[in-house]
């Protein structure tokens, strides 16, 4: 029988005219892709057709319509999300996984790297004792940690929510402050506790959670018989980058019989600078943490991690269950002959995904790259990009620094020398103008009440000249909407 189209035995000579494309796109010469003229919507846009093209003439295309209108993120003047693009290392490893290793399951290197990069992980961010699992993002990460946390909470209680549901006649709260990320609503809300379960506490003048505003919550929600599921702290807000106190939150949290978590999908990776290390140190001790590589570490999207301390109780929480499809009836890893006589580590019975790529080995790659002390490097760079903007805005006599990062995120303003009651509006006019007119993309936030421009630094790719480049254009367009 004739081999499939979909092979063509020339994946090296392919894949080569691909890379040179990637190339010659992250020198980040070409325009934005709604730019005027930019005609690639009207060749992509057509019917299914009934006849395919071959695959090189889908290369051609790939090449010529797709790869040059692709996004902004992995600019090095984007300093919007927390997520950046793939480094090389990160690339070469997605597609090699992509080939030789489409699930993680089974017995063989890809596997192994799910085990070996969660090890690194937990090493680098001072995580003992803790078992890991990757998932999609932070979002299901999340999603596993609080997942863990209902299921212990009501083991605790004589009660298995994942085999018999939540018991009626009874509330549950989840505690996290104001500036938490909304996935903990929504996990809240997937998990049957409802988004209006969430005790949303207030913060600090730092926009870190008030510890005193929670042993409130608790000592109160306790009189009206509410059980806590679980207290979160963050390691790294997504608004401002703050963290919050977690030594003081365990404390608390413990007391009170609460499982602990800390959300530290953007700032655990900070835990490699010394000058930060000290705030998250207490992670050390909590329940449960997360963490996305897809950010600071740039492996590409879709690599989040999370960690847990009690041994089983993801297991517990989202095991499949037995079904005929299932084969229970492997070797071990020491008697294996196979890789399918053993199916290696069964990370489908610790989350939500049974179809699931290789996540390990990006991390892997990269860290395999750079080293601990290439990364350690990558965190304190970007952290001082943060701060040397504030430097600026406070040096400045017409910007504002709203904030003092203790990460890499900065916020600030354009405060003309005129009182003006609309600074906001202006602050809006100017983050329009910045997209639309130069390379550099940074988003917004509310700090205190006051709308900020909000640079974070987390793009490998970015050096001091788009960090003061950012502030230049700032004060430049400002001037021009304040004459």
């Amino acid at each position: 029988m004739p081999i499939d189209k979909a092979e063509t035995g020339r994946l090296q000579t392919l894949l080569s005219q691909i890379g040179e494309g990637l190339d010659e796109f992250l020198k980040f010469e070409h325009p934005d892709a709604l730019h005027p003229g930019r005609r690639w919507r009207e060749h992509l846009d057509i019917p299914l057709p009934r006849e395919g093209i071959g695959i090189d003439a889908v290369t051609a295309e790939l090449l010529e319509h797709v790869v040059p209108n692709g996004s902004s993120v992995p600019r090095p003047g984007f300093s919007s999300f927390i997520t950046t693009g793939g480094t090389t290392a990160a690339t070469l490893a997605s597609t090699a996984a992509s080939i030789a290793a489409p699930q993680r399951y089974g017995h063989t290197a890809f596997n192994f790297l799910e085990e070996l990069s969660l090890r690194w992980l937990a090493d680098l961010f001072g995580l003992p004792e803790m078992q890991g699992v990757y998932s999609s993002g932070g979002s299901v990460a999340n999603l596993l940690a609080l997942g863990a946390a209902r299921q212990w909470t009501l083991e605790q209680r004589g009660v298995d929510p994942a085999q018999d549901g939540l018991p009626t006649g009874a509330q549950y709260r989840i505690y996290a402050s104001t500036e938490a990320h909304r996935t903990i609503h929504r996990s809240a809300a997937v998990l049957g506790l409802g988004r209006n379960s969430v005790r949303e506490i207030a913060t600090d003048d730092h926009q870190r959670l008030d510890v005193h505003e929670l042993e409130t919550a608790l000592k109160v929600d306790r009189k009206q018989g509410i059980v806590p599921i679980a207290v979160v702290g963050i390691a790294g807000t997504t608004n401002t980058g703050a963290i919050d106190p977690l030594e003081d939150l365990l404390e608390v949290g413990r007391r009170f019989g609460a499982w602990v978590h800390v959300d530290g999908a953007y700032g655990l990776p900070a835990a490699v600078d010394p000058e930060v290390e000290p705030k998250i140190r207490a992670v050390a001790e909590a329940d449960s943490a997360i963490v996305d590589p897809h950010k600071w570490l740039a492996t590409g999207i879709g690599v989040a991690a999370t960690f847990v301390r009690e041994p089983g109780i993801l297991q517990r929480a989202f095991a499949e269950g037995e079904a005929a499809y299932i084969d229970t009836s492997f070797a071990t890893d020491s008697t294996a002959v196979t890789q399918f006589d053993s199916m290696g580590v069964n990370w489908a019975d610790m989350g939500v995904e049974l179809s699931a790529p290789p996540r390990g080995v990006h991390v892997w790659a990269v860290l395999r790259e750079i080293g601990r002390d290439g990364f350690r490097d990558r965190v304190r760079r970007h952290r001082q990009f943060a701060q040397h903007v504030t430097r600026r805005a406070e040096r400045h006599p017409r910007l504002e620094a709203l904030t003092s990062p203790e990460l890499s995120i900065a916020c600030l303003r354009y405060r003309p020398n005129t009182q003006r009651d609309d600074l906001d509006a202006l602050t809006d006019r100017i983050l329009g103008r910045l997209r639309r007119e130069t390379d550099f993309v940074p988003t917004a936030t509310i700090v205190n009440g006051a709308l900020a421009i909000r640079p974070c630094f987390i793009n490998p790719r970015t050096t001091a000249s788009e960090v003061d480049g950012l502030v230049d254009a700032l004060v430049r367009i400002g001037d021009d909407e304040t004459r």
